[in-house]
């Protein structure tokens, strides 16, 4: 709507430079006007209030309104098509030739993608997401991490930002040393080609292992697991050798989830390697005054004048917590790759960390902290209950989305589909996976969700596999008309003002809408409104494909138009799930 909105807003500017001529003297920015639309579609298509001019012209809103309007209708070009006054807006309908035209134009144009913005060009953002342990498969909690890391990186991107994706695997720590102890307690020699189990699950079963063990046992596994622990920070080399192998395993099980789900990254951290960062800046903070010395030796800095209370950052013998870890991870970072803001896509369970971490670099001078950024999201669970790692009760990623691939085959099948798809499984894959992603993205993040794995991959209503069922619909509309108009074909011009139905101006509408979503998102870090365009987008054309013949008119170029504006159509969809980390799909 933005091109729609923009000349809305030179015609009542201009209108309200001249009725100012014989005013007081008065400069208006085409940016400051108000815009609404209006409540009913026969009022026009875009409203201007007069409240906020009422002052400057000392008239009465109403009054102002009769004359604005008046000057615009005297003043306008083929752009707009009518002006008139409604209490005290101005209501406005734009020429729907002219932008039909011209949105589909910029929708079609296969010298550029459209969509892209230039919202934000020139900053240049990270963010990081996932940070799986290394003890266990990734689970469907991962999955809503990664779903939302993944398309804010792609819908920062779409809005003309630079950005890094980073990931920090966790493979190191007491919790990596549990499954250690018990592979080495119960293991036997076992790997995953062994058992035939994929290398992530194979040690998340001894992770699993360990827990029923310490509830046997409490003392003696407990004990394994911290003489493992300080092996490892001791650099024995049986034990180092012990965690490579199994970090490898678990590492090699991710990377194929990650493939699978399409998830990628410019840069993978291991705590491994960072977990020794911070400790200077944490002494220098001390000398500096910003820390404290507690009376055992331990390094602790007082937050309790912004409600964080006290936080210990080194332990009395010298070692790190986690808080001093990510201190100096963020340090190395902005080395390694200068950013203008960091988005850490965490779960809510992390929003005292991070609030904690961010007022500490605060303190240490770092002015950039105040371009650092929870992405907090809430917990996904199931509707028989929450998730349990430790119980061995977590929803596997890698179950889930085999599941769904089932059901989409299923449904596939159901529908006698299989001959014109030419890979059922590939297909029922980018279904599956658009089933996942749509429905782990459609709310907010903020909020806690319960996933339904059925209502997640029906092909009917808010769902990914009904978004990729309309872009097929569409498509195959497209190769039937491109199949005898090759390009170059006269008969493929077409005149947008031959698109005068109701339905037909409110997907224009819709499409020109696109790129201010795009950048919704973007500035709001929330893939929920992209999800919400692009089904209602849908939706409407739904509803038109089905009241409207598109490929069957008396005169053909009405044909040509319809199908152009179909084509508008699935360049978005096609453009928005990619954003969404969602497949299109030519044929389902």
């Amino acid at each position: 709507m933005k091109i729609i909105r923009e000349e809305a807003r030179r015609a009542v500017a201009a209108g309200l430079l001249r009725l100012a001529e014989d005013r007081a003297t008065m400069g208006v920015d085409p940016a400051d006007i108000l815009i609404e639309v209006p409540p009913k579609p026969e009022l026009g298509d875009l409203a201007v209030p007069m409240h906020p001019f009422a002052r400057v012209f000392r008239a009465a809103p109403n009054q102002l309104a009769i004359e604005l309007a008046r000057i615009c209708v005297e003043m306008k070009d083929d752009k707009i098509a009518r002006v008139t006054a409604a209490g005290p807006y101005v209501n406005i309908s734009v020429s729907r030739a002219y932008f039909t035209e011209r949105i589909i134009a910029a929708a079609c144009d296969e010298t550029t993608e459209y969509g892209q913005t230039e919202e934000n060009k020139g900053r240049r953002v990270m963010v990081e997401f996932s940070s799986p342990n290394t003890n266990k498969p990734l689970h469907l909690g991962h999955l809503r991490n990664d779903a939302i890391g993944k398309s804010v990186v792609n819908l920062l991107s779409a809005s003309g930002a630079t950005v890094w994706a980073v990931n920090l695997i966790n493979d190191r720590g007491i919790h990596i040393c549990k499954s250690m102890a018990a592979y080495q307690e119960f293991g036997t020699g076992e790997t995953p080609e062994t058992t035939g189990l994929k290398g992530d699950h194979f040690v998340g079963r001894f992770y699993v292992r360990y827990n029923e063990w310490e509830k046997q046992e409490a003392e003696r596994a407990s004990s394994a697991a911290r003489a493992l622990l300080v092996k490892w920070e001791a650099g024995d080399t049986e034990t180092l050798a012990l965690w490579a192998k199994m970090n490898a395993w678990a590492i090699e099980g991710i990377e194929e989830t990650y493939e699978k789900s399409g998830i990628t990254f410019d840069r993978i951290y291991y705590e491994s390697e960072t977990y020794q960062l911070g400790r200077n800046q944490i002494k220098d903070g001390l000398e500096t005054g910003v820390f404290f010395r507690n009376e055992d030796g331990s390094v602790w800095i007082d937050l309790e004048s912004v409600n964080l209370d006290q936080k210990i950052l080194l332990r009395s013998d010298g070692t790190s917590v986690y808080m001093t870890q990510d201190v100096g991870t963020v340090l190395q970072r902005r080395e390694d790759w200068p950013f203008d803001q960091l988005i850490y896509v965490v779960a809510a369970e992390q929003d005292y960390h991070f609030a904690v971490l961010f007022e500490i670099l605060k303190r240490l001078g770092h002015d950039w902290a105040a371009d650092l950024f929870h992405l907090s999201y809430g917990m996904v669970n199931l509707p028989d209950g929450k998730m349990k790692s430790r119980d061995g009760t977590i929803v596997d990623a890698d179950d889930l989305i085999e599941r769904l691939e089932q059901l989409a085959l299923e449904e596939i099948l159901e529908r006698g589909r299989e001959a014109q798809i030419h890979d059922v499984d590939t297909t029922s894959h980018e279904i599956a996976m658009s089933a996942i992603h749509y429905y782990l993205l459609q709310i907010s993040p903020q909020r806690e969700m319960v996933f339904d794995p059925e209502a997640s991959i029906s092909f009917a209503g808010n769902t990914g596999p009904y978004l990729q069922y309309t872009g097929a619909r569409i498509e195959s509309v497209l190769r039937t008309y491109d199949a005898s108009h090759p390009p170059g074909d006269p008969s493929a011009d077409y005149d947008a003002s031959l698109l005068t139905e109701t339905t037909e101006w409110e997907i224009v509408k819709g499409v020109s809408a696109f790129p201010d979503v795009v950048n919704q998102a973007a500035a709001e870090l929330s893939p929920m409104y992209m999800c919400t365009f692009l089904f209602e987008l849908a939706r409407l054309y739904s509803r038109y494909y089905h009241d409207t013949s598109i490929l069957h008119n008396d005169n053909p170029n009405t044909v040509a138009a319809r199908v152009a504006l179909s084509r508008a159509v699935r360049n978005v969809i096609r453009s928005g799930l990619g954003m969404l980390n969602i497949g299109f799909l030519e044929r389902m």
